[in-house]
């Protein structure tokens, strides 16, 4: 029996040495094939055919460029029958060629494939800094066992290309245009300015004599020392090499000998030869954006800056570098694309010579065009000068043509300091300032008073609220409609008689031009004031705020009705808007277009024609007149010998409820030339704030007369 176990343990056993070699045979296989499969050019069918032919390699090659994969293309060359070249080699000259140029919007197509000489022949198109480039190449393919493989050359990225060659790029700036007036003289274009700088190497002989040397400079600079550091740190920086620190101006030596230079001018001198004294400052005259105008024309004009990385993106496909300034506002920035002009830029391949090889795209240089504007710089100067301390706007227009002589916004700031570098300092004061010097006041729009008076007039008389000749009634100096009014009166400054048209403009009756605007009606008030254009964008190049009859949609109560009928209420009118309307007393009743650009027939353009009949801009006018020819006109002061002036006073008070005392007060004076004839033109709207305790309107008026004195006798302002 035990026997028998045995044989029957030893069979089973044989049994399991069969299987297990078997699967070890099995395994052996398996392992086999996997290691066959990995072995190069040992793939399967599906994968064999994945492998690239030439035309397709090429066009896969020429894909990475526009993405800068350069390692990539690298992949897709044979380094042996390419020269040698190493990745690194390879990827940096890639990059600087292709980076250089600015490629983009590239096309490549294929010609033919010459399997005899193992080339494909192909066309490429590209755009460049310096335009499209185009031409005709071939490439080189080798195959071994993995496949094709590119035979790269220098001559692949341009057919002239040699190895020892290299691609120039230069680039001429666009002079930028020049903003000048009607007369030529130049608001905005190039000056004269000293740059500031540092030579490293000369600064000092340790670190401590160098620290010493960086805070002086910053000290003399109004700078911080790590902005300077920050500047010496720069990765282009050399030992020899200038470092721009700051722009200042120029002292003109011709200045400083003139009889009295000005305290200014002698300090600044004063800094800059201090800066000079010490080691390594040196300085360079350079040409930058300037404005002579200063902070007469700050709001008008606006400034440029240096461009961000904001700006860059922001404008990716529009030339603009990091060495670019952009407008920033104002008319600087209005016209930013004309006056900006576009580089040049020529892409040339040089020898190891420093010889030309050949031109591959040229783009000219193209300057920026210069913007003429309608302004009169001496009025503009004018303006400024009598308001500079006070906060309030102008608006000058010509009233036969609607040219716009000035626009002035006070007080202001010099846009020179962005050209020269604003000190924290000076931007922390401006910012601060309750006067608001940053507000550009003649932009908005402001409850006009009296000044409105005509313009309700003219609408009063169109609708036929108002007749001319009717005697309203002498009422006072205070009148309610009825005692639904409650405690709330209209008052006026003077009584007198007749109550008429004429007389109620003469004498600026509160009364007279409320009782008016009850006879017209909130609703056709509205409708008048929509075809005079309130509530919709004014037709001029710089945005305005829009005028309003009311906050809401619509004029809601009585009180607010009678209000809106001499300037209060809810009223609110810009006064560049403010002066257009008033051109319909000079021109038939058309509202002209007011205009900025200069043009060579200076022919008006009509914004709302008929906006009143002739018959009604004659009558509104005639009252006009009184109101600065009568003796007994609020504006009598302005009047003139050598013209005949018309125009209208006009306060507004600012205050939460008829009993409040400490509200505030808007001045106004709205004066023009009275006849076509005219030979000095002119309409002028300004506006001052608060001004009780100072004379009201007639504050305004003083200065406007001074203005008006050197208009009228051609006097440049100093």
């Amino acid at each position: 029996m035990r026997t028998k176990r045995r044989h029957k343990r030893r069979r089973k056993n044989s049994r399991f040495l069969r299987r297990g070699f078997i699967l070890l045979l099995a395994g052996f296989c398996l392992a086999g094939a996997l290691l066959y499969a990995l072995l190069p050019g040992k793939a399967d069918p599906g994968k064999q055919e994945q492998v690239k032919e030439p035309c397709g390699l090429l066009e896969e090659y020429m894909a990475c460029i526009p993405a800068g994969e350069y390692g990539r293309m690298y992949d897709m060359l044979d380094p042996e029958a390419s020269g040698g070249i190493s990745r690194e080699a390879f990827q940096k000259r890639n990059a600087a060629i292709y980076e250089g140029i600015e490629i983009r919007d590239m096309e490549t197509e294929i010609l033919n494939w010459d399997p005899e000489e193992s080339r494909v022949r192909y066309r490429m198109k590209f755009d460049t800094a310096a335009g499209t480039v185009s031409f005709e190449n071939q490439a080189e393919f080798v195959k071994g066992e993995e496949g094709w493989l590119l035979a790269w050359k220098d001559s692949l990225i341009f057919p002239e290309l040699g190895p020892e060659d290299k691609v120039r790029v230069q680039e001429t700036q666009a002079v930028r245009g020049e903003i000048l007036d009607r007369n030529g003289r130049m608001l905005a274009g190039p000056g004269a300015a000293a740059s500031f700088g540092i030579v490293p190497g000369e600064l000092g002989e340790d670190a401590e004599s160098r620290a010493e040397a960086v805070e002086t400079i910053a000290g003399l600079l109004c700078m911080d020392p790590e902005e300077i550091e920050k500047k010496l740190e720069a990765k282009w920086v050399r030992e020899d090499y200038f470092v721009p620190v700051k722009t200042l101006p120029r002292v003109e030596e011709v200045l400083l000998m003139s009889p009295d230079p000005g305290e200014e001018l002698l300090r600044e001198k004063e800094r800059q030869d201090r800066l000079l004294e010490i080691p390594g400052v040196r300085r360079m005259e350079i040409t930058v954006r300037t404005y002579p105008l200063g902070e007469a024309a700050a709001h008008l004009v606006g400034y440029v800056q240096n461009v961000t990385a904001e700006d860059l993106e922001e404008h990716a496909e529009e030339g603009y570098t990091a060495d670019s300034v952009i407008g920033r506002s104002g008319l600087e920035g209005l016209y930013e694309e004309k006056l900006r002009g576009r580089k040049g830029c020529r892409i040339s391949i040089i020898n190891a010579a420093g010889e030309e090889k050949a031109e591959l795209a040229n783009r000219p240089v193209e300057d920026g065009q210069t913007v003429r504007l309608t302004i009169d710089a001496g009025l503009q100067e004018a303006l400024y000068q009598v308001f500079r301390e006070d906060a309030g706007c102008s608006a000058a227009l010509n009233p036969c043509t609607g040219e716009v002589l000035a626009l002035v916004s006070t007080p202001s700031y010099d846009t020179n300091d962005f050209i020269f570098g604003m000190s924290k300092e000076t931007w922390a004061a401006l910012n601060e300032d309750g006067r608001r010097p940053l507000l550009n006041r003649f932009r908005q729009s402001f409850c006009p008073g009296s000044t409105w008076k005509p313009v309700l007039a003219a609408v009063g008389l169109e609708t036929g609220a108002i007749d001319p000749g009717e005697d309203y009634g002498n009422e006072g100096l205070s009148w309610q409609k009825d005692t639904s009014w409650g405690a709330y009166h209209v008052t006026t400054l003077h009584a007198y008689e007749p109550v008429v048209l004429e007389n109620a403009l003469m004498y600026s009756d509160n009364i007279y031009f409320a009782k008016a605007a009850l006879r017209i009606g909130a609703g056709r008030l509205e409708e008048e004031l929509e075809n005079l254009g309130f509530g919709e964008k004014l037709p001029f190049e710089i945005s305005m705020t829009p005028s309003q009859y009311a906050n809401g949609e619509e004029i809601g109560t009585e009180i607010q009705l009678a209000d809106s009928g001499y300037g209060q209420g809810e009223i609110l009118v810009n006064p560049l808007h403010m002066a257009c309307l008033y051109t319909a007393f000079c021109n038939e009743g058309n509202v002209l277009r007011p205009r900025l650009i200069l043009e060579p027939d200076g022919e008006r353009e009509i914004w709302i024609g008929r906006a009143f009949s002739p018959e009604t801009a004659v009558q509104v006018l005639e009252g006009m007149k009184q109101v600065v020819n009568d003796p007994r006109g609020t504006g009598y002061r302005a009047r003139r010998e050598d013209a005949v002036l018309a125009g209208k006073t006009g306060t507004a008070e600012i205050k939460a409820s008829q009993n409040d005392t400490d509200g505030t007060e808007l001045g106004w004076f709205a004066v023009f030339t009275a006849e076509k004839t005219a030979e000095r033109p002119v309409l002028l709207v300004s506006m001052v704030e608060d001004v009780k305790e100072r004379g009201g309107s007639g504050y305004v008026l003083e200065r406007d007369k001074e203005v008006l004195d050197k208009w009228f006798a051609k006097v440049p302002a100093s």
